[in-house]
């Protein structure tokens, strides 16, 4: 009961003003002030790269049509790298698994090489246009210490079976990583398979690998000898452990990278082994806060941060190409949001609103530890035979594209010479490392030029997955040719009604099984969208402003072309 009738009109303009407090004043106008002529360096499509537990779903129809639209996304050919390309099985795929059947031994223990699922699942590379990251993994059937039980079945019980132990050979698994390396160089030929980069097994530091530490710098050393004396010029590089933002993932970092620098090699008997690029696993953490999803992106920031600095610690490496093997917003890729409710941001908007906060703010890290970050892997491909929408991190469901991956559309139209772009709503990278965005949203920019426009990325992040009033946004282009009047924009949209098929999708009723009229109708909601029709604008003594609204979680792109 309130004391008085004066008391109780506060409290009530207080619960009015509450929404807009808590959500960190969406309602307050964002500057975003983007300078044509001040150039900040190149920008590469590091975020080009892509990767997949299951290579069985590279040749599936849907698999073929997803990697035709990753090979559009820019004009540089994308990453692909997979799991399982040595693994024992008949090429049938399941969550989390997949085989070639390249090693067998016949009854005298003698090899057997077969390479037809290995040549189908790279001839669909070729055909699309995208150059392998060669992931040599995992061990044969034949080869493991523990062979029994080999496949698994996930969901249901461990996936850490015959193919995660070490080889009861090196010899022979040496032997066969030369004969896959050499096939594969004699059947693409020297032009294409130079530009390849090779890596060794994946997170060595957990049960990937049940070996000790050691024995997997014995395997490294032995498959990157084997890689090389088949193709001298080969990129090799490892461990591809998980996020160092832990201690033990960041000591197992530190001590692989010390093995490379001057511990006894187990091939050669000399110090070091070769190392051509550094990659590591950052993930983050989203939870399930009981009416929504709220991401945890400082745990993927922080785990950035400490393997940039344990790379920059070592004068050897220091220099030396990262790349981020999977840069995601959680570790699990098959685990569907049906029983893992906080993998519900997966098919909306949020997953390509936190595919842009990271990727800035990897760049930002890297810059500042002055790390050669040459690609960021997104762990996400597709899934066969599975419900529409439920869920998976993936970029497109039944070949219906998520916003994500118009993200990436987006991330692609930009141009490869940066120039300054500042927003009054931008967070601080510390704040963001050691907290995330949970108090105010971050709303920040990327803008690059050409000789003939520029092009500007923006999106509005909050890791809370709550309904909030759209940012009104004021942009100005300065510096801009004096010469130019008059320019051509485009403006792109991603949020819940533009470039989202998953909210078509609903719309539609969820089907499970869509008529041909209604697969149409999602096929074209799933493609970047422009937000209005292109128009002219005013180009007025080298600078320009524009005015528009922009929901949380939402990504504009403009395009200013003269």
């Amino acid at each position: 009961m309130f004391p008085s009738k004066h008391n109780a009109v506060c409290f009530a303009l207080v619960l009015l003003l509450l929404p807009s407090f808590v959500s960190g004043q969406e309602s307050e106008p964002v500057t975003i002030h983007v300078q044509y002529d001040h150039p900040q360096g190149a920008f590469p499509p590091v975020w080009n790269f892509f990767g997949y537990d299951e290579p069985n779903y590279t040749y599936a129809p849907n698999g073929k049509k997803l990697l035709g639209e990753i090979d559009g996304l820019s004009s540089k050919p994308a990453y692909i790298r997979v799991h399982n390309l040595l693994t024992t099985g008949d090429g049938s795929a399941s969550l989390k698994w997949g085989s070639t059947n390249a090693y067998t031994e016949d009854t005298m223990g003698n090899p057997v090489y077969d390479w037809k699922i290995v040549d189908r699942i790279f001839d669909t590379f070729q055909q699309a246009g995208v150059k392998p990251l060669v992931e040599i993994g995992f061990m044969p059937e034949a080869l493991s210490t523990h062979p029994q039980p080999y496949r698994h079945n996930f969901p249901n019980g461990s996936i850490y079976t015959g193919w995660a132990y070490p080889s009861k050979d090196y010899q022979k698994w040496a032997e066969l990583v030369f004969q896959f390396t050499k096939h594969l160089r004699d059947r693409y030929g020297d032009a294409k398979v130079k530009n390849w980069l090779w890596e060794i097994w994946n997170e060595p530091d957990i049960d990937y690998w049940k070996g000790t530490p050691e024995e997997f710098f014995k395997l490294y050393d032995y498959s990157a000898d084997a890689v090389l004396r088949a193709l001298p010029n080969a990129k090799v590089g490892g461990p591809d452990s998980t996020g160092p933002g832990r201690p033990k993932a960041a000591q197992f970092l530190e001590d692989f990278l010390q093995h490379c620098d001057t511990g006894k090699n187990y091939v050669t008997g000399k110090n070091g082994a070769p190392l051509d690029f550094i990659s590591f696993h950052p993930k983050g953490s989203p939870t399930w806060q009981g009416d929504h999803v709220q991401m945890g992106i400082a745990a993927q920031l922080n785990a950035i941060d400490q393997g940039f600095k344990i790379v920059a610690s070592f004068p050897k490496w220091r220099n030396t190409p990262v790349i981020l093997g999977e840069s995601d917003p959680e570790g699990c890729a098959a685990c569907s949001a049906e029983k893992n409710p906080q993998n519900s941001y997966r098919n909306g908007a949020l997953y390509a609103s936190y595919t842009a906060e990271a990727f800035s703010q990897t760049l930002s890290l890297a810059a500042r530890e002055q790390i050669n970050l040459m690609g960021v892997v997104t762990w996400a491909f597709e899934f066969e035979d599975q419900p529409y929408f439920a869920g998976f991190r993936e970029l497109a469901s039944n070949g219906l594209d998520k916003p994500v991956l118009n993200a990436f559309r987006m991330l692609g139209v930009l141009g490869g010479d940066r120039v300054e772009a500042t927003s009054s709503a931008a967070l601080e990278t510390d704040q963001i490392v050691s907290t995330g965005v949970r108090k105010m949203r971050d709303i920040r920019a990327i803008a690059t030029r050409t000789e003939h426009g520029v092009e500007i990325l923006i999106w509005n992040y909050h890791d809370d997955d709550l309904p909030s009033a759209s940012t009104s946004i004021q942009l100005t282009i300065s510096e801009l040719p004096v010469e130019i009047q008059r320019a051509l924009l485009e403006h792109f949209r991603i949020d819940a009604s533009h470039s989202n098929a998953f909210t078509a999708w609903k719309e539609l009723g969820s089907p499970q099984k869509p008529d041909e009229e209604q697969y149409k109708k999602l096929e074209a909601a799933a493609q970047l969208q422009l937000l209005s029709s292109p128009k002219w604008i005013q180009i007025e003594r080298g600078s320009a402003t524009l005015r528009f609204e922009l929901p949380r979680q939402g990504l504009s792109l403009l395009k200013i072309g003269w």
